[in-house]
């Protein structure tokens, strides 16, 4: 019988995969592990494309996995920089109520936020909002001071950099193509050949729901991508934000809404906005991935999304492709700011489970067999809990290895 090439595989070089892989490599040092990445590089993909800021942890219900995991994360994320060197800074963040109607749902943050142990957090009026954010307008807002902004393609650069001085293997351009199990082990073929190993941990992102089919699983979740579009501000305008201004989130989608975010190399992003993509990879309205477009729209739960929520989903284009839309929601926040404040900056794509009833997945999905582990759905908190969620799913595996 032919001996296993590594005792654990894990699927995708994104900053949850190297997380998993780091922590693995920590409990369980005399392990081999190999990460498969399909691109020639870690963080290509939503670990990369993102407003790099670090969640407190009031958006999420108290006693979920994401609230815990969430604030958990937090704290090992700020020693991690800390310790290696790495840019933190804790600018603090506003979520600003700018209508009455905001108000309640603001205040419900407030206490999901007190509920779930985030330290330092503020209810307060106008008069302090302008002392944080002279240039923000609100009725009412939450002031939370350890929200930080990061580089998180950095921070998984430093999570690869100490998987290989613990002799950890990297195959690049190993695009996964099929996954069959063998007697004491999983034969994994790839673009760049067949990997033999004896677990599997699958943290594939986009592409989760389609590597656990490979394996032969079911999932009752579908991966939809959505893009997420940025402005910049523009060099002489970027004193109109000091931290991070956030609105007041739509209770019936996980997206935060358009906001405006400092970034570690001294810019500021403003966005994302939410529109579903056409392929996913999507991130621009030039790629359209024909099978995996005709895959979404064969899904129920886009129509059942669709069908509940058009209004939205047409706005969202509709801003998509017109910059006044965009600043006018923008304006919102900063009414100061003007069309020719901002210039068109990059994309995002977000890896959305959804149901097929319609309704957006926003607690994490992990499914399990004799010899693999699958991250269906890690949604946002994600890059800020990450080693958070490394541990969590190292310790899942550990069972399954025992």
């Amino acid at each position: 019988m032919l001996n296993p090439d590594y005792d654990l595989a894990v699927i995708g070089g994104g900053i949850i995969g190297l997380a998993t892989a780091l922590a693995l490599s920590q409990r369980a040092p005399d392990m081999s592990i190999v990460v498969l990445e399909k691109e020639q590089g870690v963080a290509r993909h939503q670990t990369g494309h993102n407003s790099n800021v670090v969640h407190s942890g009031i958006y999420y219900r108290p006693g979920t996995l994401r609230a815990r995991l969430c604030v958990e994360g937090v704290e090992l994320l700020r020693e991690f920089c800390r310790e290696h060197g790495l840019a933190y800074d804790r600018c603090g963040k506003v979520v600003v109520a700018t209508r009455e109607d905001e108000i309640p749902r603001l205040e419900t943050l407030f206490e999901r936020g007190v509920e779930n142990g985030v330290q330092g957090l503020e209810l307060i009026g106008p008069e302090r909002l302008r002392e944080i954010e002279p240039h923000a307008a609100g009725l009412r807002a939450i002031w939370s001071p350890n929200t930080a902004i990061v580089d998180y393609a950095r921070i998984a650069e430093k999570y690869a950099e100490l998987l290989r001085e613990r002799g950890a293997a990297f195959e690049f351009g190993a695009r996964v193509t099929g996954i069959r199990e063998s007697p004491g082990m999983l034969r994994i073929s790839t673009d760049s050949g067949e990997i033999r190993s004896r677990y599997l941990v699958n943290c594939a992102g986009l592409y989760a729901d389609e590597i656990a089919r490979q394996a032969g699983h079911k999932p009752d979740v579908q991966i939809v991508p959505f893009r997420g579009e940025y402005y910049k501000l523009t060099p002489e305008r970027r004193e109109l934000v000091r931290g991070t201004i956030y609105p007041v989130p739509d209770p019936s989608f996980p997206f935060l809404g358009v906001h405006l975010t400092s970034t570690v190399d001294g810019e500021v992003e403003a966005g994302p906005n939410a529109v579903f993509a056409f392929a996913r990879e999507g991130y621009d309205w030039s790629r359209i991935n024909p099978s995996e477009l005709v895959g979404a729209l064969r899904y129920p739960g886009v129509w059942q999304l669709v069908r509940k929520h058009w209004r939205v989903a047409a706005y969202e284009y509709y801003r998509s492709l017109n910059k006044r839309a965009f600043v006018e929601s923008l304006q919102r926040l900063v009414p100061e700011l003007r069309d020719e404040d901002v210039v068109r900056g990059g994309a995002g794509v977000r890896a959305q489970a959804l149901n097929p009833d319609g309704s957006l997945v926003d607690e994490f999905v992990f499914i399990s067999s004799e010899r693999a582990l699958h991250v269906l759905n890690a949604p946002s908190p994600a890059a800020t809990a990450s080693l958070a969620i490394g541990r969590y799913v190292a310790g899942e595996l550990l069972e399954l290895t025992s």
